[in-house]
């Protein structure tokens, strides 16, 4: 059976988000894939909106959220147990959206490469944009691997534990999901509200044969307004809890690292733009 990728997206009441996000996959080159809504207890007006949607293109689907299953990451841990066996997920916020027309062409391409391959990745780890909306330009970059210099650069368990270690973080609108990994771990840890993503990929970097594979594509531009920006301390909690499960007393350096590595970005972006 061929792979697929279904783009899995949680909403609540962020209808108005949402054109933006189902326009950029209308327009893709290549067409087979598939969107999800996760939807919890929206507004009619929402719900009418994704109805509308899911009748306009066949492609586009919704699954309620279930209760026990609160907040962004329970309805991705929803999507991570209903997903078929052959399907490969991205997870999106309302604000995200395709960052070109071709770029889901090349994610399968990719992936149909690596699948004749002998060592098939769990996760492809490409790279994202955030945007800002306000003043419609680009803003900085998010990557796994700043420094590639080939195309396709296979991570072997210890290589990407390493990186994790000194503060590096997959992006998770950026970052494909086999099903391989979902076998390993079909859920994200709850009473994370914010960094849940963090401690999930901390937490399969125990996986004995574990291979990740960052690809030199710009998959996704991101919206900057989200509830993690204006929860900073929370945030900082959520953080410090997952690198302390998977570094014990050593996790301060991953958690200091984590932040200058962002603030050498942040000043990056703000040069190069000039």
């Amino acid at each position: 059976m061929s792979s697929s990728i279904v783009i899995v997206v949680p909403t609540l009441n962020s209808y108005q988000l949402l054109p933006r996000l189902v326009g950029s996959l209308i327009s893709q080159s290549w067409a087979d894939w598939r969107l999800l809504f996760v939807d919890g207890n929206s507004s009619d007006e929402h719900r009418h909106w994704l109805r509308n949607c899911c009748q306009l293109d066949s492609r586009c689907s919704i699954m309620r959220q279930d209760s026990d299953s609160p907040g962004i990451f329970g309805a991705m841990s929803q999507a991570f147990a209903a997903a078929d066996s052959h399907s490969w997920l991205l997870f999106w916020g309302s604000d995200d959206f395709a960052a070109s027309p071709e770029v889901l062409a090349d994610l399968i391409a990719a992936v149909n490469e690596f699948q004749q391959s002998s060592s098939q990745p769990d996760l492809i780890v490409c790279r994202g944009r955030y945007v800002d909306d306000a003043a419609s330009v680009l803003g900085r970059e998010t990557a796994f691997v700043h420094d590639q210099v080939r195309r396709v650069l296979s991570i072997p368990v210890c290589h990407y534990r390493n990186l994790l270690f000194f503060g590096a973080t997959p992006p998770h609108q950026a970052t494909l999901f086999s099903p391989r990994i979902r076998k390993y771990l079909n859920r994200y840890t709850p009473g994370f509200r914010l960094s849940a993503d963090l401690d999930y990929f901390l937490k399969i970097s125990r996986c004995p044969d574990l291979v990740v594979n960052c690809l030199d594509l710009e998959l996704v531009h991101m919206g900057d307004g989200g509830i993690s920006g204006s929860q900073t301390w929370r945030r900082l909690q959520e953080v410090w809890k997952a690198y302390q499960s998977a570094f014990g007393l050593l996790c301060w350096l991953p958690f200091v690292m984590r932040y200058v590595r962002r603030s050498a970005r942040l000043l990056t972006t703000k040069y190069s733009l000039r």
